[in-house]
């Protein structure tokens, strides 16, 4: 064994020590000298033990960033969700009256109300404005009710508390189930996308108090009387009887039950072809007129006239002119089935009439030539009108413009000033373009035009009603013109024999060249101040498409 000397064992017991006070107590501050200002220097202190910093992480999407974006697509799950939920299990089944229907929200930019009669087409009604569309679809009919509706037609006077029943007792059903549909949708969807229950559970509260909000609007903005004036799309035959008859629109106004109780008794009774009970039925009490206008030479008008004469059961038909689109003899042919129609024919000249069309047509027996504005009774209504003072069939010479119109239309407001006069006041004026027609505003309750090739209603500065018709004949050969083919327009205007004012109007649009489309709108011809709002504006003369 080597034996180390003492001196030798001091230095390193010395180190030893010194190792294990540094391990042990922490460093001591650093003292520099006095500073010559006089001032403590700072000290550098040396921490006993290293500090861990924690790694910064980006902050989670939804609570930090970008919250838009957050709520962007929150939203997205709610209205995805509800819409989801209302498709699904949003759907009740119902009786009304004598049908089994299916009623069901729907999300819409409008609102209303669409009652879907399959295979005869569908109702609109300008029920309410809210972001969801209430949808009626007719099933079905229950054969034992609706054979004892028919067998028994005095039940028709009870039918209109049932069908109040009914119908308030499927909404409060629909309004229950649908609550429950948006909220299990927008709550399944959150929780498949986010896999977090508290945001499951704030969609489908936000998908619930959205559908409150919206039924709110709809309760704010409830219009009862939109039966009286539904929008119907369909067949063109089964119209008179599902839109109904004028009588009942007037005299019923303010009645709403028993007007929807009329609509599902039309409905009960086209639905049953076993029934012998006619479809529609005219009231004797009301003159109704056939407005027409812009043929052009389109053969397929003579029979779509026909139809509507037909099934309207019209007394007269108004022609406010452009029947033809050169005017020369070689075309005076397409005008021999007026002779066929079997009602009262009143024209007048269109700028593509000529003199030669209008000695054409006053030859047949019942067509009544308006012209010189001199006055006519047909068909209970006295008329007056003036052809137009230009012809143009090229679509390029414009003689006079707007100030030759306006001339006519002068003298024609003098004429009904006359006619006033000696106490034989004029029921309606009949003029083509819209220029001659506002001259007679204050002197005629009513005034019938064409020329634009587009149906509109306007209450003129003074109280006359501007009816301007559109294209009856598609526009004629500028049907296919456009992007789309030009649709043909009619109307069917309603007269109370008694005042002869006019009531309402039926405004009738059918697809155009290979289209297979018909919609019925019905407007109410109520009270309007003088220089109120169009309902559609009638544009001036100068965007005519032929001058």
């Amino acid at each position: 064994m080597v034996r180390v000397p003492v001196a030798a064992r001091r230095p390193v017991a010395a180190l030893r020590t010194l190792t294990n006070r540094v391990r042990l107590r922490p460093i001591r501050t650093l003292r520099t000298p006095a500073h010559p200002t006089g001032r403590r220097p700072r000290t550098l202190r040396t921490p006993a033990h290293p500090i861990r910093r924690r790694p910064r992480t980006l902050p989670a999407p939804e609570a930090g960033a970008r919250p838009w974006l957050s709520a962007l697509g929150l939203t997205a799950v709610v209205l995805v969700g509800a819409w989801l939920g209302l498709l699904i299990v949003g759907n009740v089944r119902t009786p009304v009256g004598p049908m089994n229907t299916t009623m069901a929200l729907r999300p819409s930019l409008t609102g209303g109300t669409k009652i879907n009669i399959s295979p005869l087409g569908a109702l609109s009604l300008d029920s309410h404005v809210a972001p969801v569309r209430l949808d009626v679809n007719v099933d079905q009919l229950d054969p034992l009710r609706s054979q004892a509706l028919v067998d028994h037609p005095e039940r028709l006077s009870g039918l209109q508390d049932e069908v109040a029943r009914d119908v308030e007792h499927g909404t409060l059903d629909l309004a229950v189930r649908s609550c429950a549909a948006v909220v299990v949708g927008a709550t399944t969807l959150g929780l498949a996308v986010y896999r977090r229950p508290r945001r499951a559970l704030a969609a489908g509260g936000l998908a619930l108090a959205l559908l409150a909000a919206s039924g709110a609007s709809a309760y704010a903005t409830w219009n009862p009387k939109s039966v009286l004036e539904p929008k119907y799309s369909g067949l063109l035959s089964s119209a008179p009887s599902v839109v109904g008859n004028a009588r009942s629109i007037v005299t019923e106004f303010d009645v709403y039950q028993k007007e929807l109780a009329r609509l599902v008794t039309n409905v009960t009774k086209l639905y049953d072809v076993t029934s012998t009970l006619p479809a529609y039925q005219p009231d004797p009490s009301t003159i109704r007129v056939l407005h027409v206008s812009d043929i052009h030479l389109n053969p397929a008008s003579w029979k779509i006239i026909a139809s509507l004469v037909e099934q309207y059961k019209v007394n007269v038909i108004v022609d406010s002119g452009d029947t033809m689109d050169h005017g020369i003899a070689a075309e005076n042919g397409f005008l021999d089935p007026v002779r066929d129609l079997g009602v009262p024919y009143v024209w007048v000249r269109g700028n593509h009439d000529s003199r030669i069309t209008q000695h054409y047509l006053g030859r047949m027996k019942n067509v009544h030539v308006l012209d010189d504005a001199r006055a006519q009774t047909v068909a209970g209504l006295r008329f007056a009108g003036i052809g137009d003072p230009q012809f143009t069939p090229d679509r390029s010479a414009v003689p006079g413009g707007d100030a030759a119109e306006q001339l006519a239309g002068d003298r024609l407001a003098s004429a009904l000033r006359d006619q006033k006069a000696r106490r034989t006041p004029v029921d309606i004026a009949v003029a083509h373009e819209p220029a001659a027609a506002r001259e007679t505003d204050g002197e005629v309750p009513l005034v019938l035009c064409g020329h634009l090739h587009h149906e509109g209603d306007e209450i003129l500065p003074y109280g006359t009603r501007l009816r301007m018709e559109g294209s009856t004949g598609g526009s004629g050969l500028r049907a296919v013109e456009g992007k789309y083919p030009a649709p043909i327009e009619a109307s069917i205007l309603y007269f109370d024999r008694d005042s002869r004012r006019l009531q309402a109007w039926d405004a009738i649009r059918l697809g155009g060249l290979g289209e297979t489309t018909a919609e019925v709108s019905r407007h109410l011809a109520t009270p309007v101040k003088p220089g109120a709002a169009p309902t559609t504006p009638v544009s001036p003369s100068a965007s005519a498409p032929s001058p």
